[in-house]
């Protein structure tokens, strides 16, 4: 059974940080993309990030240069350092590998 796990997110004032994390569990991490995306409240689902198989990464507009992904694959493991953050950052950040979803973690960006 193939999970994702995310963690890390929270209530961050603007110009702050935080480093999400993503765990997989029942599949072979390595041979996989993996994304982020979000889902700002009452908005459609967004794409955030991407680290590929060979570590390329690629990222939306909005987040380049504040966003950065990153990879563990001894530890099954992607994370999403972000700094500068933005009050339009708030959302559900979910952690993506084919077919398979993370359940979310919750980013308020807010004095």
């Amino acid at each position: 059974q193939v999970q994702l796990v995310e963690s890390g997110g929270g209530l961050v004032q603007p110009g702050g940080s935080l480093r999400l994390s993503c765990t997989a569990s029942g599949i072979t991490f390595s041979a996989y993309a993996v994304h982020w995306y979000r889902r700002p409240s009452g908005k459609e689902r967004e794409f955030v990030a991407i680290s590929t198989v060979s570590n390329q990464t690629m990222y939306s507009d909005s987040v380049k240069g504040r966003f950065t992904i990153s990879r563990d694959n001894a530890r099954s493991s992607a994370y999403l350092q972000m700094n500068n953050l933005k009050p339009e950052d708030t959302a559900v950040y979910y952690c993506n590998v084919q077919q398979y979803w993370g359940q979310g973690t919750l980013v308020t960006v807010s004095y």
